[in-house]
């Protein structure tokens, strides 16, 4: 007894069939694991970013910035009689 061309084929078509979706499949799962470990990624990069920030807004008051400049360059505000006005 031969077995019909045509049910050889579609035996064929099923295997590689099944293949593709278990290809498919491991792609999926491997992608999803990849997305999961980037959006980590991205919410650690986001605390460090709100860190900094707040980092930022700390060096950058104007209490911090004038105390700076008066302990490391001897800055000082001018006396009222030496500020000149100049009016173009």
């Amino acid at each position: 007894m031969q077995i019909p061309v045509g049910i050889t084929l579609l035996g064929v078509a099923v295997m590689v069939s099944a293949l593709g979706v278990v290809y498919s499949r491991h792609e999926s799962r491997k992608l999803f694991v990849e997305l999961q470990s980037l959006q980590e990624q991205r919410d650690e990069m986001n605390v460090d970013w709100g860190r900094l920030q707040l980092e930022q807004s700390t060096w950058t008051t104007h209490g911090r910035v004038a105390a700076t400049a008066r302990e490391r360059l001897d800055m000082v505000v001018p006396e009222t009689k030496s500020i000149r006005i100049l009016k173009y």
